[in-house]
């Protein structure tokens, strides 16, 4: 069996059980709690950027997520105004008329035309960098009021050991992992 379909009857089998699991036990008004907001917390990210990150009192967010998003509009203004001039300069330089000045006389035509493409690419692109990261935002806010309540204590912890496991041609060394909950 090829290894893609297997990983595929894996990921399908795994999510299959957690929906058994959590269909045949009734919800409590804790897990209901924690869902609604969560949801509020998300709906708030989605209706302005950060927002949803004061819901959850993570106050230290709230610049990194306004500088993302400065910094990206902040590149595209710059992109856009390149791509403005050099796309006028490229109409000018192809529109016949004589009596139109040349701003980038020492460029070709070809010239300002890939500089055109370059500038409007990268405006674009930054667009698109905008829309992934208010996802990423409303993802964040979502997330962090899920597991706010979330125990970190030490009675969790994972260990890891170097291990020597002995096998009957040769010994074999590795890392083992330990899980513990005390």
């Amino acid at each position: 069996m090829p290894i893609v379909p297997r990983t595929m009857l894996v990921v399908l089998l795994l999510l299959s059980a957690a929906v058994n699991s959590s269909g045949q036990s009734p919800t409590d008004s804790l897990t209901e709690l924690y869902r609604k907001r969560a949801n509020k917390a998300a709906r708030y990210s989605a209706i302005l950027p950060g927002a949803g990150q004061v819901y959850n009192r993570k106050y230290w967010k709230v610049p990194i997520v306004v500088a993302g998003f400065a910094t990206l509009y902040y590149v595209a203004e710059f992109n856009n105004d390149y791509y403005q001039d050099f796309k006028q300069a490229y109409f000018y330089r192809t529109d016949g008329d004589q009596n139109t000045t040349d701003n980038y006389p020492s460029l070709t035509s070809d010239d300002l035309r890939v500089r055109k493409d370059y500038y409007r690419r990268n405006r674009d692109l930054c667009y698109i960098l905008m829309g992934g990261f208010y996802v990423l935002n409303i993802v964040d806010a979502y997330v962090d009021a899920q597991l706010k309540d979330f125990d970190v204590s030490d009675k969790l912890s994972l260990k890891v050991q170097p291990g020597l496991y002995l096998t009957p041609q040769t010994p074999v060394s590795g890392l083992k992992l330990t899980f513990c909950l005390h």
